[in-house]
């Protein structure tokens, strides 16, 4: 997993995780092709039903194989969640962090736009991250490690920027509560909209842009005042 996700790092436009899964899958052995398979059909029982429709039955279903075949390459559905979703976070990180090294001078604009983009293109699987339900420990798990390994980039790059500046950062724990409260906000939002698709919401949210520059704004306010 890890050698195909250093791919998603070198294709911008690859926003889409089971595009991803598809496309580092293809011309790989069979068997490394059905599993992509099985999970691309995991991605998209969780977008058309969330994590409650996720049944072996019918991700095999989606997957056009038998349940079976399921069984050769996953121990049970939990199992294929961890593993989907781990490989999701990876790919979410290296997509963020390659934006931010493509735009060094405004790195958090870059992450915050590649985040909007990738939780559009896969809000089944982010609505599995951010809103777990009962019986998928995997997924909760899943989001706390997003959250500490991207607030730990966060807090780290407004402590260099601060240091270039010659300006004094605020301590490190008022640096993590800040992103951490941040970064929960933001998700907040983007969940009314994508999510729960909130009707006022989305009428002063047309303008995909302007939501960049709040959230921005929120970011850049939040860690540098």
């Amino acid at each position: 997993m890890t050698s195909t996700l250093a791919n998603a790092s070198q294709d911008a436009a690859v926003f889409s995780f089971p595009e991803h899964l598809a496309t580092t899958s293809a011309g790989r052995p069979k068997g490394e092709r059905t599993r992509a398979q099985l999970q691309i059909a995991a991605c998209k029982v969780l977008q058309d039903g969330g994590p409650q429709g996720l049944t072996v039955a019918e991700i095999c279903k989606a997957a056009g194989v038998s349940n079976g075949t399921f069984y050769l390459y996953f121990k049970d559905r939990n199992a294929l969640l961890d593993s989907l979703l781990r490989g999701f976070v990876a790919f979410l990180q290296l997509a963020m962090r390659a934006a931010s090294e493509r735009e060094g001078h405004d790195a958090p604009r870059a992450a915050t736009r590649a985040y909007l983009r990738l939780f559009e293109r896969n809000s089944g699987l982010m609505r599995s991250l951010i809103h777990p339900t009962d019986g998928f420990p995997e997924a909760q798990a899943a989001f706390q490690t997003l959250n500490r390994e991207w607030i730990e980039a966060v807090v780290a790059s407004v402590e260099r920027r601060q240091r270039q500046e010659g300006k004094m950062a605020p301590p490190r724990d008022e640096l993590l509560r800040r992103a951490y409260a941040l970064g929960g906000m933001v998700d907040q939002y983007l969940s009314n909209l994508l999510l729960a698709k909130d009707p006022a919401l989305i009428e002063i949210s047309q303008d995909r842009d302007a939501v960049l520059e709040t959230l921005s704004l929120l970011w850049d306010r939040g860690m540098t005042a």
